[in-house]
């Protein structure tokens, strides 16, 4: 009897010093309606991948598009982009107000990392918080480097 008082006794202590895990039902909810698109073959679409194909066309396009380099200090110094409008932020420091800031909202802009898993977190948050206008390199570098080499990358003009 004593036994099985001092185990009801401790199941209960227990529960009041730890409460039930919940999720934040709000948060919940905005996500199902930013993913509520993402179904079947039109998936890569709603989350806004780009492939590097596609990325490759749109650097050469008429219009700004501004690529966000979300690696390490350490990943850029060994390799990274050189068009004018890059911009480079390490994930740990992107949703810092001034860093938020930089990001344009009037052009198409494109989150790169290595693989683009990254990528994909950071463009699935930027989207969620009200950037609508952000792609995801799909694959990452990983998948442009295997795509394409410079003459792919930076075709010669055709001559006249």
């Amino acid at each position: 009897m004593k036994r099985t008082l001092m185990v009801v006794l401790l199941g209960a202590l227990m529960s009041l010093s730890f409460p039930a895990w919940s999720y934040d039902v709000e948060m919940a909810q905005s996500y199902a309606s930013l993913f509520s698109q993402v179904n079947g073959a039109k998936a890569g679409k709603a989350l806004h991948f780009m492939k590097p194909e596609g990325f490759i066309k749109a650097l050469h396009s008429k219009k700004t598009v501004v690529p966000v380099d979300v690696r390490t200090s350490a990943e850029t110094g060994l390799f990274s982009l050189t068009t004018s409008h890059t911009l480079r932020i390490p994930v740990h420091q992107l949703f810092q107000k001034e860093n938020l800031d930089r990001i344009p909202a009037d052009r198409k802009v494109v989150i790169i990392c290595k693989s683009g898993a990254r990528a994909t977190a950071v463009g699935t948050a930027l989207r969620h918080i009200g950037f609508d206008n952000v792609y995801i390199l799909k694959g990452g570098f990983q998948a442009l480097a295997t795509k394409y080499g410079p003459k792919q990358a930076h075709p010669k003009p055709v001559k006249k």
